[in-house]
């Protein structure tokens, strides 16, 4: 009877052990859930990446193979235009602040006028 008592308080020992490796130690659960978390972020931000390596690739395979990619490229960042063409730029026109009279030809002397 006297060695189950042994046994069991070994047992419980050990037990203890285990849960305060688990808790505690080295590699503990915290850690675990926190490293998890940081795979997470990595995993979103590697689709990223790769979403935006696809999108190139694409645009590298367009340029070396197809003339529409370099006739865009031509006409929205070099401004050229295929012979023949008439090019217009349209330019609006900046809101026009009122005029007013500079500070210096004021005269001090005279009463307030009221802007409207």
């Amino acid at each position: 009877m006297r060695n189950w008592r042994w046994v069991l308080l070994v047992l419980a020992m050990l037990l203890v052990w285990l849960q305060y490796r688990f808790w505690f130690g080295p590699g503990n659960s915290g850690e675990v859930m926190t490293l998890e978390a940081q795979v997470a972020n990595q995993r979103r931000d590697n689709a990223g990446l790769q979403q935006r390596n696809d999108a190139l690739a694409a645009e590298v395979k367009d340029l070396k193979e197809g003339q529409a990619a370099i006739e865009e490229r031509a006409r929205s960042e070099l401004g050229m235009i295929k012979p023949g063409e008439k090019f217009y730029r349209v330019v609006e026109d900046a809101p026009v602040a009122p005029a007013r009279p500079p500070a210096a030809a004021v005269d001090p002397d005279a009463p307030p006028q009221d802007v409207p």
